[in-house]
């Protein structure tokens, strides 16, 4: 196996070659850490890098590996970044702020000590929209983030950074975190799987919640079983959390590998790709779905049009987002354009609570739906990734609403709670990534995660490479 074979080799792959000692950890980490001195000046997915550090993790998982020890965690010696919006001790967190570039974080919060618990290798943070507000990587202070699959484009945001460096072979496999399509946006602009779990599957800690339970960690990989596994190592309560279910049946991963070795098991699912008050996806996007219902027809699954009314939630999904900005703390000359507008269109208390009161009812409505359907076949996105700065010279008033246009399919699954993954379908014609996203019923990944790598084994999209990222 080459250098770049084994770079764009899945996560799970390479867990199990460091295992059987035909790679060390210390090789995989400098392979990596070589690859993001090589690219990512033109990419851009980095926000820190921590090559000492993770050099001297993987020496030391390198040297325990010698002694023969088996009993070691699922991804011990991979590596793996984690998103800037999350905090490890002793490393840099800025949560895409100018003004903290100087923050040093002073613990692990949950996300990143279960990375660390599973074995990877953490060689930096990747990059995000300023607090995560944006559904592009372009804040102040920062270069911007860029798609590997054409650098004049968006990786999308707010894990644009994680994105970018897993479809760049930067890193195997990434953390993200979604709170209006923030996983599975970047997901469908670079071409790989993006997974949001249900609420309360992911802990927040130490902090109790985030923009009323819209937001959640998620996982991007290349395939379904390496974005369930993440998500396996991700998830379970922590004490005091807000919100939390039950450990699942099964290990997500292993859904996803049973789902390639056994007949499916016929499905009622329900497709759209019309989403109100919006309307009409792209005509490319469009396809997607299209040719997404024809191949789970092809694998015996009953499809029928129809998707839940989301006419009404633009407006208080719009509100409780915009809140978020007024409470992250930052003081209002220290943010960039958007935000600020964000933050002094804010609204009272009171009109907060009651747009969290029109979401639930909403999302009463949406759920509903679910009761005649085992999953919704959506686009992810309305249109393929946008042009870094496409919308630089716009007011906030017209940037918001281009916002909205574009990733109106994926707030819905933040309203429910319900779970979603966004997996790839093809390429556009001039060479950016399409795709599409399967939502599933409250607390119910395995369905999706089943239907994703039933539709990947026929259609497998992990061979795919960018150009800029295979180079000698």
């Amino acid at each position: 196996m080459n250098s770049i074979d084994l770079a764009f080799a899945p996560a799970l792959e390479q867990a199990h070659l460091i295992r059987n000692k035909e790679i060390s950890p210390i090789e995989l980490t400098q392979l990596y850490l070589q690859r993001i001195e090589q690219l990512d000046p033109e990419l851009g997915s980095f926000f820190t890098v921590i090559a000492d550090q993770a050099l001297e993790d993987a020496k030391a998982k390198t040297a325990r590996l010698a002694t023969g020890e088996t009993n070691l965690p699922p991804f011990f010696g991979v590596p793996t970044a984690i998103k800037d919006l999350s905090c490890m001790a002793g490393v840099r967190c800025t949560f895409g702020s100018k003004v903290m570039k100087q923050n040093i974080a002073t613990y692990d919060d949950a996300a990143t000590a279960r990375i660390k618990a599973a074995g990877f290798v953490v060689l930096g943070k990747t990059a995000t929209s300023e607090m995560g507000s944006l559904p592009y990587t372009e804040p102040e202070g920062f270069p911007p983030a860029r798609n590997p699959w054409n650098l004049d484009h968006t990786p999308g945001g707010s894990s644009g950074g994680a994105a970018a460096a897993v479809a760049a072979g930067l890193v195997p496999i990434a953390h993200g975190s979604d709170g209006g399509g923030s996983v599975r946006g970047p997901a469908f602009c670079c071409g790989l799987v993006g997974i949001k779990p249900s609420r309360g599957r992911v802990s927040y800690a130490p902090i109790g919640d985030a923009l009323n339970g819209i937001a959640t960690h998620g996982s991007i990989g290349r395939t379904v079983a390496d974005a369930a596994a993440l998500l396996d190592v991700l998830s379970g309560y922590v004490t005091g959390d807000p919100y939390w279910l039950p450990d699942p049946d099964s290990r997500f991963v292993d859904v996803a590998l049973q789902a390639i070795q056994e007949p499916a098991k016929p499905l009622r699912v329900a497709f759209s790709s019309s989403i109100a008050p919006i309307g009409d996806a792209d005509p490319i996007c469009q396809q997607a779905v299209h040719d997404t219902v024809h191949r789970l027809e092809k694998l015996g699954h009953h499809l029928e049009p129809g998707s839940p009314d989301c006419s009404d939630l633009v407006e208080p999904f719009k509100l409780v987002w915009r809140t978020g900005i007024s409470a992250c703390g930052l003081p209002l000359e220290a943010m960039q354009p958007m935000n600020q507008w964000l933050y002094e269109h804010a609204d009272s208390s009171g009109d907060y609570q009651k747009a969290v009161w029109a979401m639930q009812m909403i999302a009463r409505r949406i759920v509903a739906f679910f009761n005649r359907y085992d999953a919704l076949v959506l686009p992810t996105y309305m249109h393929p990734a946008i042009r870094v700065g496409e919308w630089a010279e716009l007011s906030p008033f017209d940037t918001l609403e281009n916002i909205i246009r574009w990733i109106a399919p994926c707030p819905l699954a933040n309203t429910t709670g319900q779970p979603a993954i966004a997996i790839p379908t093809g390429f556009t014609d001039t060479g950016l990534p399409i795709g599409v996203q399967i939502v599933g019923r409250p607390a119910d990944e395995a369905t999706i995660i089943a239907l994703a790598a039933q539709i990947e084994a026929v259609t497998p999209w992990s061979q795919h490479r960018p150009a800029f990222a295979t180079r000698e």
